[in-house]
């Protein structure tokens, strides 16, 4: 399906997506998505108006245009992986509220329970003393 250059490309970049330390931005009115992995010294830029791939590492920088198809898979794979990340936070970020407001909601039933109790301490009526003369 692929030629073996793309086939190459293609799995630096699958490979580069499954790395959590790869930065994925995204400039989707420019067309254009930048992987970056600055441990690795690996940097892809795609611009998907144009169908070019640009690879660079310390030592190299190609530029080539590609098959529409190709692109476009690549493209996917970059999104689904943007995807699941996003998701991810998400997933963190709502796991996070979820538990803030249930240390809230309980901090407030104890607090109703303590205003409760004092409520009925000051309701209750006072013992009367006898004096004696």
């Amino acid at each position: 399906m692929y030629t073996k250059i793309e086939s190459h490309i293609f799995g630096i970049i699958t490979e580069l997506l499954k790395v959590s330390s790869t930065d994925i931005n995204v400039d989707e009115l420019g067309g254009k998505y930048y992987l970056s992995n600055d441990e690795q010294h690996f940097k892809v830029t795609i611009l998907s108006n144009d169908y070019v791939i640009r690879l660079t590492n310390t030592r190299d920088s190609v530029a080539e245009k590609y098959d529409k198809f190709f692109v476009e898979d690549v493209l996917r794979a970059v999104k689904e992986e943007k995807h699941r990340r996003m998701e991810l936070v998400y997933d963190s970020i709502t796991n996070s509220i979820e538990k803030m407001a249930e240390r809230l909601h309980n901090r407030l039933i104890e607090s109703n329970e303590q205003d409760q109790t004092v409520r009925r301490l000051d309701i209750k009526p006072a013992k009367k003393k006898k004096i004696n003369f």
